[in-house]
C-alpha cells in the first residue's frame, strides 16, 4: 500500500487567490487594528505588517525600526505567523516564538477559517 502524495504546492491561480485574500486581510483588519499610527520609541518600534509567500507558505510579517542611537533608523523583518499550504484551500497555523522557531497551533483549517482565527488568537496577534 502506497501513501498518498502531497501535491508540489498550489497552482499560480491558487496561490495569487490566497496572496490577494491574505492582503486584504493585513489591510483591512491587520494594520488597523495593530498599528493604526507610526509611534517612533528609542527602541526598536513597528513600522508596518506585510505578508510573503515563500515555497508552500504564506508568512505575515512586521517591520521595525531601530530607534536605538547606535543603529538609529535601520529596519528589518520579523516573522509572527505562517500558513502552511497542505492541500486545495487547507492550511496549518504556524506561530513564531522568540526563540526563534515555529510551532503549529492549528491544524488542517481552510484560508477562511484560518483568516479568522488569525483575527481572533491573541497569541497569533502581530506586535
Amino acid at each position: 500500500m502506497t501513501s498518498p502524495r502531497r501535491s508540489a504546492g498550489p497552482s499560480e491561480a491558487e496561490k495569487a487567490a490566497i496572496i490577494a485574500a491574505c492582503q486584504n486581510f493585513i489591510d483591512e483588519v491587520l494594520k488597523p487594528r495593530f498599528l493604526p499610527i507610526i509611534r517612533p520609541t528609542a527602541f526598536n518600534y513597528p513600522i508596518d505588517i506585510s505578508g510573503k509567500w515563500r515555497g508552500n507558505r504564506y508568512r505575515f510579517l512586521q517591520r521595525y525600526r531601530s530607534g536605538f542611537p547606535e543603529n538609529l533608523g535601520e529596519e528589518f523583518d520579523s516573522p509572527s505567523t505562517r500558513l502552511d499550504w497542505r492541500g486545495r484551500d487547507r492550511f496549518d497555523i504556524q506561530w513564531f516564538r522568540h526563540t526563534g522557531t515555529w510551532h503549529c497551533l492549528y491544524r488542517d483549517v481552510s484560508l477562511a477559517e484560518a483568516l479568522k482565527i488569525l483575527e481572533t488568537d491573541g497569541i497569533l496577534h502581530p506586535l
